[in-house]
């Protein structure tokens, strides 16, 4: 029985390592066009985003050309089939970009962000947004 709760515990440790790796984990892209993120627009260059708290409700925006960082809220959303890649999904609207959300390849969860007051606006013009990807990979 003794041999059985070490069995157990160290499975469990297994188990528990990689998530705990995973939430450190950030996604880092070079994004070649201004856009925006809730109501705060971020200039084109190099972001890394990284779960803020261990819940990933929170994400900070780090811009890496300017040294500069922000934190947004954002929502859980998933896939039924795990992420081929890893990638930021921006909706266009006219020529404003709009961070919609991120994803890490292999997962069947991703962040979503929640849409700002002037997405809001031009949705309701009856505007169609495009979606752009950019892609991304896996930074610690």
């Amino acid at each position: 029985m003794k041999n059985l709760r070490y069995v157990l515990f160290v499975f469990a440790v297994l188990l528990i390592v990689p998530a705990v790796r995973a939430q450190q984990m950030g996604v880092k892209a070079d994004v070649p066009f201004d856009f925006v993120v809730g109501d705060r627009a971020y200039p084109a260059g190099e972001y890394i985003l990284k779960a803020a708290l261990s819940d990933g409700g929170v994400i900070r925006v780090e811009n890496v050309n300017e040294f500069s960082a922000a934190f947004i809220a954002s929502n859980p959303c998933t896939k039924a089939t795990p992420s081929p890649e890893t990638k930021l999904v921006f909706h266009r609207i006219g020529r404003h970009y709009f961070l919609h959300q991120v994803w890490t390849a292999g997962s069947l969860a991703g962040h979503e962000f929640p849409k700002g007051r002037i997405e809001v606006e031009l949705a309701q013009n009856h505007l169609t947004p495009d979606v752009v990807i950019v892609a991304a990979v896996i930074s610690r």
